[in-house]
């Protein structure tokens, strides 16, 4: 309970530390969803998206401590795709030639170089602390074809968008059908997921993962967290992207028309988004994403009408956030370092996750080195984690920034 408070009281702290309040009435953050602002709103969703991955373990759970953060993950991933498609555009309409490095600059660099740096950092992790990979399997996990790391589902995610944005706004000339077309793609990855499921539920018997000995039985390509899109998490906050390149879109508009009767407007925002939610988590209890575990085979018409009720509910989560940063906006040394690094963080965190088991594991309580299971336990854990999380992500970005700059400087025909 203790421990639950002190880590409340901390994450409400930073969102009053350095704080600003427009005022009541006709005063607004104009800057609001600049880069330096956003990077604290990020910082926050960072920050918090650590604690999400902590809260779901399963001594966590047990005990009921950190428990809000259990089902935030969808909405605070949802501010990163948001922040990403808002400055897709706004790079788009304010430099002509955003395009012609958009593949270095924003795919490679950007993504998929700190994606293989981790990938390499947990398998040496996973050759140091044991794993029970197939040999193909380190030969896709190398390549990125299956995820070495289960977090980094986010950067895949993340680089197709990209690329579809690419080609689409390069080659299409109607902006509308742009967005259209976008819409499919990001909408399409959630149908496959709908039918691909969270393992290979098709390579076997009907219902083969309700034996008790259904996975230890199945092949490694049918276990989940393998291959791209087993898991609703791949698809389910994505919609935010082409939010945020609406509103960049059409910021002007957008914005002028909040301001009038901005609290009646921010009111009703708040109270869809909350309908929403009640519809979402409605359908989830009633359908639900998990339905192989149902024992009427895959239940592929169960996850997509869970999706599809998802998908309001994060459109309307992000216009309320962003809707009340155009009033009250956080900015402070912490968040705006997880804003920097949030990227990393979020890569690194299943690492410490993993290793630092031991302390609240059952049957391990003897061979701990704090010796009061489940309390004092819980508390190093989420200090350990969180340090050593931060701790990794700098040397992944540190490693990063050496091959991005030697690419950089390869290029750079003045360097000799």
């Amino acid at each position: 309970m203790y421990i639950t408070i002190i880590v409340y009281i901390m994450v409400l702290s930073l969102i009053i530390w350095g704080g600003s309040f427009a005022g009541f009435k006709d005063g607004f953050h104009e800057d609001f969803m600049s880069l330096a602002s956003t990077k604290s709103i990020r910082g926050l969703a960072a920050l918090c998206i650590i604690f999400h991955h902590i809260s779901q373990e399963t001594a966590f759970r047990q005990f009921k401590v950190i428990q809000a953060f259990v089902n935030m993950g969808p909405a605070l991933v949802a501010v990163f795709f948001f922040c990403s498609g808002y400055g897709l555009i706004k790079n788009l309409k304010n430099r002509p030639d955003y395009l012609d490095g958009f593949l270095l600059k924003r795919v490679l660099k950007a993504i998929l170089i700190p994606f293989y740096v981790n990938v390499v950092l947990y398998g040496l992790f996973y050759l140091i602390y044991g794993n029970d990979f197939a040999p193909i399997q380190w030969v896709t996990n190398l390549l990125g074809l299956t995820l070495m790391n289960r977090y980094a589902w986010f950067p895949i995610v993340l680089a197709l968008l990209y690329l579809a944005f690419y080609f689409i706004f390069r080659y299409v000339k109607d902006r509308r059908l742009c967005y259209f077309l976008m819409f499919l793609v990001i909408v399409g990855q959630g149908v496959y997921f709908s039918f691909w499921g969270h393992f290979a539920w098709w390579a076997g018997e009907d219902n083969w993962w309700l034996s008790p000995s259904g996975f230890k039985r199945a092949k490694w390509w049918m276990q989940e967290f393998t291959t791209w899109f087993f898991g609703q998490w791949w698809v389910n906050s994505s919609i935010a992207l082409l939010v945020g390149m609406l509103y960049a879109e059409h910021e002007e508009k957008v914005t002028a028309w909040f301001k009038k009767k901005y609290w009646l407007k921010l009111l009703l925002a708040v109270i869809i988004f909350v309908a929403f939610q009640i519809l979402t988590l409605t359908v989830q209890f009633r359908y639900g994403y998990y339905t192989e575990y149902s024992g009427k085979g895959p239940g592929i018409g169960d996850k997509l009408l869970t999706y599809l009720s998802q998908l309001p509910q994060i459109i309307s989560f992000v216009i309320v956030v962003f809707a009340m940063r155009m009033k009250y906006r956080a900015d402070n040394p912490v968040l705006r370092f997880f804003g920097r690094y949030s990227l990393d963080t979020y890569l690194m965190n299943l690492l410490p996750l993993t290793f630092f088991e031991f302390l609240i594991q059952k049957g391990t309580v003897k061979t701990m080195p704090i010796k009061k299971p489940y309390y004092y336990n819980l508390a190093a854990y989420i200090i350990l984690v969180t340090l050593v999380t931060v701790l990794l992500a700098l040397l992944e970005n540190l490693i990063t920034k050496k091959i991005t700059d030697t690419i950089s400087l390869s290029r750079d025909p003045s360097h000799t």
